[in-house]
């Protein structure tokens, strides 16, 4: 039912190790050739004997001993766990897979094909780093002085400032900084008294008689001061205190003095 995907048995062929030859009652020769006689359909994946393939590999590294590359075995056992997956699906009943170890074991075969997969391109990015750093190695830097026709165009350096003057520039760069204060000024704004704004206007209209609003609010420190003296003008004249007149509409408006002499008390 599931047969052995050739892609997978030939990303496989590419990480054989080299000079590595299998004797099977199928087959005898290189290893890679028994992957691409797997990968053609040539050779069924479950009349190979994987348990023989591997004494034959433990048999391969005893022989070469410490001289053998890590990344060797790392390959062989690459190859080996795809070749095993393979021929698990491989075995598996033709029809519809109701089972569900059935199931695990084809995703466990598509995960390692992806596996593999993943294997192969950090190989290439590998080799590829590798050339690289090969060509750079080849590299090396000039370790003599410029020709005297390219050193008679370099400038001739001025050094204008003297030892005073650059101990000056280190004094201000070394001095530290004082710390940043964030003011709060913005965060509280005190509280304007309207009685107490009520009496200033009345202590000024009193001897003045008549004054123009924007002339009455001309000295107000901030925006609460002039509000609290317009709301002092309504209650100065809600007590009929002061009358107002205004020619145009949003135009001048002039305040008049109608209360007594005496001050209003706040």
């Amino acid at each position: 039912m599931h047969e052995a995907p050739a892609a997978a048995v030939a990303l496989a062929s590419e990480a054989v190790p080299a000079g590595f030859e299998v004797h099977l009652d199928v087959f005898a020769g290189p290893f890679d050739l028994l992957l691409g006689l797997i990968a053609k359909h040539q050779l069924d994946v479950t009349e190979v004997a994987l348990s023989q393939v591997t004494d034959e590999f433990i048999a391969h590294i005893r022989a070469h001993g410490p001289q053998l590359p890590l990344d060797t075995t790392s390959d062989f056992l690459v190859v080996a766990a795809t070749l095993l997956d393979l021929k698990a699906a491989r075995l598996l009943p033709a029809g519809e897979v109701e089972d569900e170890g059935d199931l695990a074991a084809l995703e466990a075969r598509d995960l390692l094909f992806a596996r593999l997969l993943q294997y192969r391109a950090y190989k290439a990015a590998a080799e590829l780093f590798a050339g690289r750093m090969a060509v750079e190695a080849r590299r090396y830097p000039r370790a003599v002085g410029l020709e005297p026709g390219f050193t008679a165009l370099l400038p001739e350096v001025v050094l204008a400032l003297g030892p005073g003057e650059l101990a000056a520039l280190a004094a201000v760069a070394l001095t530290p900084r004082p710390p940043a204060v964030l003011p709060t000024a913005h965060l509280h704004q005190p509280q304007v008294s309207v009685e107490e704004q009520a009496a200033l206007l009345v202590d000024r209209l009193r001897h003045a008689g008549t004054a123009s609003f924007r002339a009455l609010v001309a000295d107000c420190p901030s925006t609460a001061h002039v509000v609290a003296r317009f709301l002092a003008l309504l209650e100065l004249f809600r007590d009929r205190a002061v009358a107002f007149e205004q020619v145009a509409a949003l135009g001048e408006l002039t305040v008049r003095w109608t209360g007594q002499d005496r001050g209003r008390e706040p």
